[in-house]
C-alpha cells in the first residue's frame, strides 16, 4: 500500500476455488478484497463469516436458509457474523465483481 492507497490494478489475481477469485490487502486485523465470482461457484457449507461490501458488477444472491437476497451492481451488503445469519451466496450473472472489507 502506497500512501493509504490499495493498488488492485497492480495485484495478481488469486483462484480461490472454483468459480472465485480475488485480490486482498491485510492490515491491523482488517482484510479489503476484490471478489468475482461466476456461476460456477457453489458453496456447500453454510457461511457464518460476517461480510460488509458494495456489488460493483452484475447480481448475485444470498440465501439465508430459505430466505433469498438478490443484491446488484450499486447495492452494498452488511451481514453479521454467526449462526442466525449462516448464508450462502452465488452468481446471478455470468460474473459478480464486489468489494468486501472483513475483519480477521
Amino acid at each position: 500500500m502506497d500512501s493509504y492507497r490499495v493498488d488492485f490494478g497492480s495485484m495478481l489475481w488469486e483462484q480461490k476455488g472454483a468459480g472465485v477469485r480475488c485480490k486482498a490487502y491485510e492490515q491491523d486485523g482488517r482484510r479489503v478484497r476484490l471478489a468475482e465470482f461466476s456461476r460456477a461457484f457453489v458453496e456447500r457449507d453454510w457461511c457464518t463469516k460476517g461480510h460488509i461490501g458494495y456489488v460493483l458488477e452484475g447480481r448475485i444472491e444470498v440465501d439465508f436458509h430459505g430466505r433469498a437476497v438478490a443484491f446488484r451492481a450499486g447495492d452494498g451488503l452488511f451481514i453479521p457474523p454467526g449462526r442466525e445469519h449462516e448464508h450462502k451466496a452465488r452468481a446471478l450473472t455470468e460474473s459478480v465483481t464486489v468489494v468486501l472489507v472483513e475483519n480477521l
